[in-house]
């Protein structure tokens, strides 16, 4: 077995941990921190079931950024919806057998032309921290870097068009390492680099803005009901405490 087969294997499973260790913390932080005070974002609903829809109308239609900003709406949701349909594509090297709506031509085809499309909305939100004033001036290094990062991702991916790899070869890796039962990866420059750069990413996304995908679920500015005037809100915390002084 080759020394690039063993380091992008060993490196896959590291990567594969922090992902899924940091994210499991973070969101356990997240569901732990106290919310001391209603703070919905008006207009919001007053029941559960009304908060659960308003949570889905952001998740997939980005409703209050729309609100916001109708440029930044337009680049992310291009991004992130091609994220989606690349992610689609994406399961044949990790399924066997391949799911069947994963192989149908238009899940393929929609994956691949998505690439062209996340280029679009990741340089339109590139262009935005670069020539919006606003924006610039709360933008950390850290923020062009990640955009950058996923460029280089998105961007590597497409030239494997033009520099094309042993496809058969890369699918029987990954299903290596999903059962412990290593295969040869194969050494082309581009394919390494798109690995190398996704490896990247995944070690870095428990610890990023990136969060704000599970974060969402968990921003009191979305998850709560409009009740401030109907009920006293209080925190577990304060309520242990008021129980602990009586």
């Amino acid at each position: 077995m080759s020394l690039v087969t063993i380091i992008y294997g060993s490196l896959f499973y590291f990567a594969t941990l922090i992902l899924f260790v940091g994210l499991a913390y973070r969101i356990y932080e997240y569901a732990t921190i106290p919310a001391p005070l209603k703070i919905p974002t008006p207009p919001a609903p007053k029941t559960r079931k009304g908060v659960a829809v308003r949570i889905f109308r952001e998740v997939v239609f980005f409703e209050s950024l729309f609100h916001a900003t109708k440029w930044t709406w337009l680049f992310g949701w291009l991004f992130h919806f091609a994220l989606l349909l690349a992610f689609f594509r994406h399961l044949r090297y990790a399924t066997d057998p391949v799911w069947f709506w994963v192989s149908w031509e238009i899940v393929q085809a929609a994956g691949h032309y998505a690439a062209y499309m996340m280029l679009l909305g990741l340089f339109g939100l590139l262009a935005r921290r670069i020539f919006v004033d606003r924006v610039r001036y709360i933008s950390a290094p850290s923020d062009y870097l990640i955009l950058v990062l996923i460029i280089g991702i998105a961007l590597s991916g497409l030239l494997m068009k033009w520099y094309p790899t042993d496809i058969f070869a890369l699918k029987q890796f990954f299903i290596g390492l999903i059962y412990f039962n290593w295969a040869e990866l194969p050494s082309d420059f581009m394919l390494l680099l798109h690995l190398g750069l996704v490896l990247l990413l995944m070690i870095i996304f428990p610890y990023s803005k990136l969060l704000h995908a599970p974060g969402l679920f968990f921003s009191p500015t979305r998850n709560q009901t409009d009740t401030a005037r109907d009920s006293r809100h209080i925190a577990d915390w304060a309520r242990n405490l008021e129980s602990q002084e009586r």
